[in-house]
């Protein structure tokens, strides 16, 4: 489903706008947490929890999926470094003797950054979703 399509199907939902943007940006902010693994999980229930459209807050969620992973999360880390004052955050690695104890040591220092970046990455996001997704709702049912 492409962009424009999600967009779409969240418009003609029959429910309140402030409601819908909320599910979406909720969505948004799992989608960027550092909680991976557990995206789907927390969607689920907060939506639930809210009594939120799970249909939105799912499509939130599934922002970050195995295409956007990658990109998402290497620009949280980044911004979490910067925010965190990290300045080498690019470990040297011999790829000719990698193990899960190097990999893990090396990595080590890029935790907080990464989730000190994808909380705060997610939260501005999320809260530029909300009012982005609110307006383009309000519009479209003036508009109709």
């Amino acid at each position: 489903m492409r962009i424009r399509e999600r967009l779409r199907s969240i418009l003609t939902i029959n429910e309140s706008p402030r409601r819908l943007a909320f599910a979406f940006a909720l969505g948004l902010f799992i989608a960027i947490s550092p909680l991976i693994g557990l995206h789907t999980i927390l969607g689920l229930g907060l939506s639930w929890l809210f009594r939120l459209n799970k249909f939105v807050t799912m499509l939130g969620v599934f922002v970050n999926n195995p295409w956007t992973l990658v990109p998402i999360y290497t620009f949280a880390t980044w911004v979490g470094a910067i925010l965190l004052g990290v300045d080498d955050i690019i470990p040297d690695i011999d790829w000719n003797n990698v193990n899960y104890k190097m990999f893990f040591d090396e990595f080590k220092p890029l935790l907080w950054p990464f989730i000190v970046g994808s909380t705060f990455v997610g939260l501005v996001s999320s809260v530029a979703a909300y009012f982005v997704i609110y307006i383009m709702i309000k519009r479209s049912r003036n508009e109709n």
